[in-house]
């Protein structure tokens, strides 16, 4: 999509994202066959409602119908919220992920596994999980000196506040057992 057209939707549509309490993430137009796919990405602090999504998506297809911002062009439209993996590129990405597990690659060419704690306006607070039973350690973050990083799934985190049980995964007892009957 040339950066004429990029901008033009994106002026066209941010009102009626912010309107709505949301921020638009991206435009984005792609070909599909005979066709083009528009893809609109919004977001809030909040997260973001299938209901949004849908009343969002009736109100940009009246004000697209009524331009000619897409063209002669036969396009479908999408209204989305990002997925987990997006990469983290605005301050307000990583205040949205505060107290997630993320993976940032360092501008000075490391890596680095940590969960942030705290965001403000110059950079991130992390916690780095200990390794070989060693504590957890803090480490703040310019955001300059971050190159990139995305927000790491966790399938088995413990809920915020919720205690260490102590249990063990399955694993690790059928491990021990196997350890009893030799």
């Amino acid at each position: 999509m040339s950066t004429t057209q990029s901008e033009r939707l994106r002026g066209l549509l941010e009102p009626l994202v912010t309107a709505r309490g949301l921020d638009l993430e991206e435009v984005e137009v792609t070909p599909a066959g005979k066709r083009r796919v528009l893809r609109i990405v919004v977001d809030s602090d909040e997260g973001v409602q299938l209901d949004a999504c849908a009343e969002l998506s009736r109100a940009a297809s009246e004000k697209l119908d009524a331009t000619d911002a897409m063209g002669p062009t036969p396009y479908v439209l999408e209204v989305t919220s990002p997925g987990a993996d997006r990469p983290l590129t605005e301050p307000r990405h990583y205040r949205r992920a505060t107290g997630r597990l993320i993976k940032a690659r360092l501008a000075d060419g490391g890596e680095l596994v940590a969960r942030i704690t705290a965001v403000d306006d110059e950079g991130v607070d992390v916690e780095v999980p200990g390794v070989k039973g060693r504590r957890p350690t803090a480490r703040r973050l310019s955001f300059g000196e971050i190159a990139k990083a995305r927000v790491e799934i966790e399938f088995n985190r413990k809920a915020a506040g919720q205690p260490d049980t102590g249990e063990r995964a399955d694993d690790e007892r059928a491990n021990d057992e196997s350890k009893e009957e030799a």
